[in-house]
């Protein structure tokens, strides 16, 4: 992993005709961290996490603590003073050394960045040699607040929860999903280099065509494909649909591929390609961070979403998806 595109990703960047897009866009990886990036991170409460596991599945996870539980003592390095629960499904994979991509997400000021590298445990937490540094676009985030629970007996303790393993959706989870306005999405390459992602849009963006099958749009981005390219070359991913508003986290496994022509597309407002995702592995954690999150207000570019029961252009949900263009700084 580097501060160059892999084949993956230039194959997807060929096949999509941005090619020139996304050399314009190169330009926002590097492989340091800049005073800018570290004075971000050491703000925020949350970090997502994707890694593969032993049986190489690939899992998406968020790691959370006070502000300053994150924090770039030099350019090269990333602290994270947190670890996973034990039920988290990438506990034992941060355990090690290990290929790690990471999303750090605000979303009261829809600022993200995405840091890939290489972690290695430290008591208490995790420390993180970056490869690559990459700024992202606001597009598609839903602006939340958040509190942290400071009451112990406000939230189960640890042998309490009871954890939802399966291999295929519940209802419930069925629900959560076509609720969702946002989830994550972890990704290797064939070598093991890990990226971690976000997607979002208006709720009814995810389409549960059933219990072990989902399908989002690709919207407009800056063509660097980081998520696709590596989809490309190992079809294989993580999701973490988080609760933000109970702190519930939903983390599914599974493969995809992506859909590229078809009448498909075309009856998706905004989609440009689609991925389909076929659930191997399902792990469900109540309560599993302190973190409590404000209702969204969507973001502007959210494209309509239009359900299969709606007639032919009719939108779904009141936003319009006017203003949608190509961000101003790097995107997936």
């Amino acid at each position: 992993m580097a501060t160059d595109y892999h084949r993956g990703e230039r194959a997807v960047q060929d096949r999509a005709r941005l090619t020139s897009q996304a050399a314009h866009s190169l330009g926002g990886i590097g492989d340091a961290i800049p005073p800018v990036a570290a004075a971000f991170l050491a703000e925020q409460p949350m970090i997502i996490v994707g890694g593969a596991d032993a049986a190489g599945r690939i899992w998406c996870s968020q790691l959370t603590g006070d502000p300053g539980f994150l924090s770039a003592p030099d350019p090269h390095t990333l602290t994270i003073d947190a670890l996973p629960l034990a039920e988290d499904p990438l506990a034992d994979l941060l355990g090690e050394p290990a290929r790690v991509g990471m999303i750090a997400i605000e979303p009261a000021s829809r600022r993200r960045m995405r840091i890939n590298g290489r972690s290695t445990p430290v008591p208490g937490g995790l420390r993180v040699l970056p490869d690559q540094v990459i700024a992202n676009c606001p597009k598609y985030i839903q602006k939340r607040d958040y509190r942290i629970l400071r009451d112990p007996n406000s939230r189960r303790r640890e042998d309490d929860r009871a954890v939802i393993r399966g291999t295929a959706l519940t209802p419930d989870q069925q629900r959560t999903l076509r609720a969702a306005d946002t989830f994550f999405v972890a990704t290797a390459d064939e070598r093991g280099n890990t990226d971690a992602s976000h997607r979002g849009g208006n709720p009814g963006f995810v389409e549960v065509s059933s219990p072990t099958v989902l399908r989002w749009p690709d919207y407009v981005g800056n063509a660097m494909f980081l998520t696709l390219g590596n989809l490309e070359l190992h079809p294989v991913a993580g999701l973490l649909v988080p609760g933000w508003d109970n702190g519930t986290s939903l983390h599914l496994s599974g493969t995809t591929r992506t859909l590229w022509d078809g009448d498909e597309i075309a009856r998706i407002p905004g989609a440009q390609r689609l991925v389909e995702f076929t659930v191997t592995d399902v792990v469900e954690i109540p309560d599993a961070v302190p973190l409590r999150w404000s209702a969204p207000q969507s973001s502007r570019f959210n494209p309509p979403v239009q359900h299969p029961t709606s007639a032919p252009g009719t939108p779904a949900h009141p936003h319009t998806g006017k203003g949608v263009e190509p961000c101003a700084s790097p995107s997936t």
